[in-house]
């Protein structure tokens, strides 16, 4: 089974704001960016598993043009908090690599 890991130039995570974290899936050929979209690769329940939100806080956007899936979700500590242990959001993006994709 090939995994988002394999399908994509760019995998990240980072603030959008100090309420905010975004992950952008960046896919190297339209035929994967299809793929993933046809498969529903990444899901609303997956950032519920992988982070403990509320599915209704997930925001999912699919960029035709750019070839990527963007999510959103709140940040479970505040930016720069007590008990925030990545200021930058730019770990968070892990759990993701292992989602594997159908055919």
């Amino acid at each position: 089974m090939t995994t988002l890991f394999d399908m994509c130039s760019l995998i990240r995570s980072k603030n959008a704001g100090p309420f905010v974290l975004t992950f952008d899936l960046m896919f190297s050929s339209k035929a994967l960016y299809e793929r993933a979209k046809r498969t529903r690769a990444l899901t609303a329940q997956h950032m519920v598993e992988f982070y403990g939100v509320n599915e209704a806080d997930v925001t999912l956007v699919y960029h035709d043009a750019a070839l990527a899936i963007k999510a959103s979700i709140p940040r479970p500590v505040i930016q720069s908090a007590k008990g925030d242990g990545d200021c930058y959001g730019g770990q968070q993006y892990v759990p993701l690599l292992t989602i594997e994709v159908a055919e």
